[in-house]
């Protein structure tokens, strides 16, 4: 039944089932994965490179979300690694490190998506849904009119703090985790 619907290109929908999640902190882990597994996700946690590389080679994951500041090696590195293994598994960054040039390093490293902590539950999912749709078309010559970065909307809190968001956000009111004041979601850019 899952071969049925992946081999439609109709729809392009991917399916996501396993995950690996590369978090060192405890209770982040256990609240990601706890996240995840309520959306009926299968999920790994893995703590430094070592047991990402082996869950990765074993477990073959469908999606891979990583933590950039971790023990041993930078997250920067097991990205890399992981698309030089297999170009073909989505990578989603999740860190605190919200900076310019962190974000575009890990793009050359071959990321597919990257989320700031804290995060919206609701981002989380759309992200691991866009970027593993996209992963599919991408792999199964598909053609997509954009990207899922391109579509992202850009907006900014009073206080400073710049957001980036899926469109399917248009309207809706976030809580800056800045300064805690509500921030709507600009309807166009």
């Amino acid at each position: 039944m899952a071969s049925d619907a992946l081999s439609d290109s109709r729809h392009g929908e991917a399916i996501v089932n396993r995950i690996l999640l590369v978090e060192d902190e405890p209770e982040t882990a256990e609240f990601i994965k706890t996240l995840l597994e309520s959306q009926r996700y299968e999920v790994h946690i893995a703590k430094d490179g070592g047991q990402a590389q082996a869950s990765f080679v074993m477990k073959k994951p469908d999606f891979v979300i990583l933590d950039l500041i971790l023990p041993g090696e930078s997250g920067f590195e097991i990205c890399e690694r992981f698309k030089l293994t297999d170009k073909d598994i989505p990578i989603l960054i999740l860190s605190e490190i919200e900076l310019e040039d962190s974000i575009a390093l890990a793009k050359r490293v071959g990321s597919d998506g990257y989320i700031v902590k804290p995060f919206e539950p609701s981002e989380l999912f759309t992200q691991i849904r866009e970027i593993a749709t996209t992963m599919w078309n991408k792999t199964h010559g598909v053609e997509v009119a954009h990207s899922t970065e391109e579509r992202r909307i850009r907006f900014s809190c009073k206080c400073g703090k710049r957001f980036k968001v899926s469109p399917t956000h248009r309207g809706k009111t976030l809580t800056c985790p800045d300064c805690g004041e509500p921030v709507t979601v600009p309807r166009h850019e």
